[in-house]
């Protein structure tokens, strides 16, 4: 915290599981049951294949790559991270799910290098192998004492809020919800007995009315509130009207940042009343390298957001997004041109902003648009 405002560090999905996993120093069974791909050493032969060798095992930093260094100079108050995968030994593959994501629990460290405050689990990955592997994911994460948002052992504990402290006497409150929009079976959903995530079937005004509802009872005076959602398809710019109502009337119930992601590409930025409205960060970390289709959207390229607020009402006060390329697995500094393409695109899509390109490659927010919000 610096001169009365907060900064937080948000990405998309984090997706350290399936080919990941495989690069990493203790690999777990690389058996899939998908309908094309049966061992998760295919997506590491694939992207050899358009980018290069990798030098398996890899250091647990290099997923990360150059993140690390951003989010050093950055200096976050507080590391916001959608962990995608489930950690687990498990090999009870979830019935009818075609994508099943889990990492090794002695591959932690590819997570704990980055040292994120929260781990938002409220995704359609977290529970691909049962229950009983989103248990043994509780307990590797809390165990290594990190905190996480948007699953528990019960809906109690799976849609409480993480509260973090600050030094002016706040907190930063992340809750997290995923919408069945996003690929969350129904039958994921946390009970009063079962383990399970924080679940919304639809994003409808009953579902804010709740959300809003929970924020109030838990916001005190000078605490900032993100709300961390998985919702939307994987593909395209278009925001659905319901989207944008629920983000809005989770700002008119308290939420100071609304942290979308589920899309593998970013999508458009949206400042409503003086506070963001992020409605997909994109992959950040991912074995999706080699997978062809859907080129046009450029989902090797990623984004670090940077999201300063005002310590004291939780306005957005500055917005640095800093582009990263995606390279045999590892995150790099993109070429002149691929910064370029990011800002041309998400300035033209985003809603009633202004981006611009900053001399050290960063997109900033500069303002309101010339152009009617879309």
């Amino acid at each position: 915290m610096r001169g009365g405002t907060v900064t937080l560090f948000v990405c998309g999905d984090v997706m350290l599981g399936r080919g990941v996993d495989q690069i990493l120093a203790r690999p777990g069974d690389p058996v899939l049951r998908e309908g094309y791909v049966t061992d998760a050493r295919s997506y590491v032969s694939m992207a050899e294949a358009v980018n290069g060798p990798i030098p398996a095992p890899v250091d647990p930093s290099w997923p990360w790559g150059e993140a690390l260094g951003l989010l050093e100079a950055g200096a976050p108050d507080v590391r916001i991270v959608n962990l995608e995968t489930s950690v687990t030994r498990s090999d009870a593959f979830e019935p009818g799910k075609a994508v099943h994501y889990r990492m090794h629990p002695a591959n932690l460290p590819a997570l704990t290098v980055a040292r994120p405050d929260v781990c938002v689990l409220a995704n359609n990955h977290v529970e691909d192998f049962g229950r009983p592997g989103l248990e043994e994911t509780l307990d590797v994460l809390h165990g290594a004492g990190l905190r996480t948002a948007g699953a528990g052992r019960s809906a109690e504990e799976a849609y409480a809020p993480v509260a973090l402290p600050l030094p002016h006497g706040g907190r930063v409150l992340v809750f997290a919800l995923g919408a069945g929009s996003s690929g969350i079976p129904a039958n994921w959903a946390a009970t009063p007995d079962l383990p399970g995530v924080a679940y919304v079937p639809e994003l409808s005004p009953a579902t804010a009315a709740a959300a809003v509802r929970h924020i109030r009872q838990v916001k005190r005076a000078a605490d900032i509130v993100v709300v961390s959602v998985h919702w939307g398809s994987n593909w395209g710019y278009l925001v659905p009207r319901d989207q944008r109502r629920i983000a809005h009337a989770l700002v008119d119930g308290g939420a100071d940042l609304v942290h979308g992601h589920s899309s593998h590409h970013p999508r458009p930025v949206e400042v409503y009343r003086d506070r963001l409205i992020l409605h997909g960060c994109g992959d950040f970390i991912d074995d999706y390298e080699g997978i062809p289709g859907y080129e046009e959207y450029r989902d090797d390229l990623r984004i670090a957001y940077f999201v300063t607020l005002a310590a004291d009402t939780g306005a957005l006060t500055g917005l640095r997004m800093v582009p990263l390329l995606a390279r045999r697995m590892r995150l790099e500094q993109p070429p002149a041109e691929d910064r370029s393409w990011l800002h041309t695109t998400l300035d033209r899509i985003s809603h009633g902003v202004h981006l611009t390109l900053g001399a050290d490659g960063a997109l900033v927010l500069a303002g309101p648009a010339d152009r009617a919000a879309s």
